[in-house]
């Protein structure tokens, strides 16, 4: 189904990015129910399995909200984060919140008028029901995404800024023309559509602006939902997330280890996902201020860059250390 959003003059000077751990908690879960899902996370996948293989989780409230035989799922699960980077507690906090009200309305435009079981039973006590999903999310958070959130941050991270420029350097028609193939923006609209989708519909906005979050673990495609309690949002697939699993796992090539050195050449192998000095340090096996060194020495050849994201500062390579990378075997 193709979608148009219409976005004023105010709106879209009110548009965000945000990032949002609860976001990548339930893509997480609905990757492994097999919704869309996406090849660049069978690591993940394989792990996920393995870890709950050996302790299941109940997700007995969570569950067939999202895994089910219907083409979509209750938009409150995910709500617009109010800032730019919310915490777990704080995306929970803000699912907790969901007017009863739209709780119910949002599980009728997703299961019909004869609500499954589980829905019924939400419907019937949406506090109690809210704090029930909220209590299942935050374990699966914790058993499946925290271990892996300092490294899926930096990849967030790491869209953010590299969008947040493309803004700068030329407005909102240099942003949409990159954030996705299905996405355009013209006239004042921003379009989600492409060659499989015959039918349109109209999104009917949130107040506010947009609200851009990118993600991980997500499927191939954008997800922009026709209606929402809270502001609209864009989840998108982040840059670089073909990488992420598989960055440092590999050793690096002879002969990039003749020209850097083992440890830079390993530095700049890793850094094929962006990175903390802490991250690098724990992956490679060596201190804090070994890597800060190494790294110094990488930057002033070119090879990489870094960002400050709030308290963090990330490293990633630059084109010149991804075609170094790739060109020498």
């Amino acid at each position: 189904m193709a979608l148009t959003i219409d976005v004023g003059v105010t709106e879209l000077a009110a548009t965000r990015f945000a990032i949002s751990p609860l976001s990548e908690t339930v893509s997480g879960l609905q990757q492994l129910g097999d919704i869309d899902r996406n090849p660049l996370h069978l690591r993940w996948l394989r792990w996920a399995a393995d870890e709950l293989a050996r302790n299941p989780l109940d997700l007995s409230h969570t569950w067939p909200l999202i895994i089910s035989d219907r083409p979509n799922w209750p938009e409150f699960l995910v709500p617009a984060p109010l800032g730019s980077g919310a915490s777990i507690d704080e995306d929970l906090a803000a699912l907790r919140r969901t007017p009863a009200s739209q709780v119910r309305i949002s599980l009728r435009r997703v299961f019909g008028e004869d609500l499954p079981a589980p829905a019924a039973a939400l419907a019937e006590q949406p506090a109690a029901g809210l704090r029930a999903i909220a209590a299942e999310l935050r374990a699966a958070h914790d058993r499946l995404i925290a271990p892996h959130w300092s490294r899926i941050r930096a990849v967030l991270d790491a869209d953010v800024i590299h969008r947040a420029k493309q803004m700068a350097a030329g407005g909102a028609e240099r942003l949409f023309a990159d954030l996705h193939p299905d996405l355009s923006w013209r006239d004042g609209q921003l379009k989600l559509g492409g060659a499989r989708w015959r039918v349109e519909r109209v999104v009917e906005r949130g107040p506010g602006g947009l609200v851009l979050m990118p993600v991980v673990l997500g499927s191939p495609y954008v997800l922009i939902k026709k209606r929402t309690s809270s502001q609209t949002t864009v989840r998108y697939p982040a840059r670089g997330v073909g990488a992420l699993w598989t960055a440092g796992t590999q050793a690096p090539a002879g002969s990039m280890v003749r020209l850097l050195g083992r440890a830079r050449a390993e530095l700049l192998e890793a850094l094929r996902s962006p990175a903390t000095t802490t991250d690098l340090a724990r992956a490679l096996g060596i201190t804090p201020s070994a890597v800060s060194q190494h790294l110094r020495v990488l930057r002033e050849s070119g090879l990489v860059a870094r960002e400050r994201s709030g308290r963090s500062v990330l490293y990633m390579t630059t084109t010149l250390g991804a075609s170094l990378s790739r060109t020498v075997t």
